[in-house]
């Protein structure tokens, strides 16, 4: 392969229906309606998902989250540490369209690369990090 090209691994349609159906069971079993996204590695949305009683608006978070942790390859819970005590960089990045600082969003991890997301909107903080850990791990079977 020419060192002007790359290959990258990415989870499938496959992976993100299986990373859906996780994280829908854990939002169910601790009472947390939801919306569940899921990216490839380079952002795409691959599925989403409503359940009964999710906040609408949360459908569009969820996607955001993930496309946050792809687009720079950390969780998004790691971003608020960073900002909280940089006021400057704090005002200037949150206009960053797509950009969510809160948790929710998390990496589905290969061989310790990143290789898709999945966000999670709609319970706490605390419940959307633990939805969308329930989904990455489910992705790669």
């Amino acid at each position: 392969m020419p060192s002007t090209l790359t290959t990258q691994t990415t989870v499938t349609y496959e992976g993100a229906r299986r990373a859906i159906e996780a994280a829908v069971a854990e939002a169910a079993r601790i009472g947390a309606p939801s919306c569940i996204a899921v990216a490839d590695r380079a952002g795409v949305l691959l599925a989403v998902a409503r359940m009964d009683g999710a906040p609408p608006m949360s459908i569009q978070i969820a996607q955001d989250k993930a496309y946050t942790v792809t687009a720079f390859n950390q969780p998004t819970a790691d971003w608020w540490p960073m900002l909280a005590d940089n006021p400057p960089l704090l005002h200037g990045i949150v206009k960053t369209d797509r950009l969510i600082i809160f948790g929710g969003g998390v990496p589905i991890t290969a061989d310790g690369v990143i290789v898709g997301a999945v966000g999670s909107s709609g319970g706490t903080a605390e419940e959307d990090i633990q939805v969308a850990e329930a989904g990455a791990r489910a992705a790669l079977g």
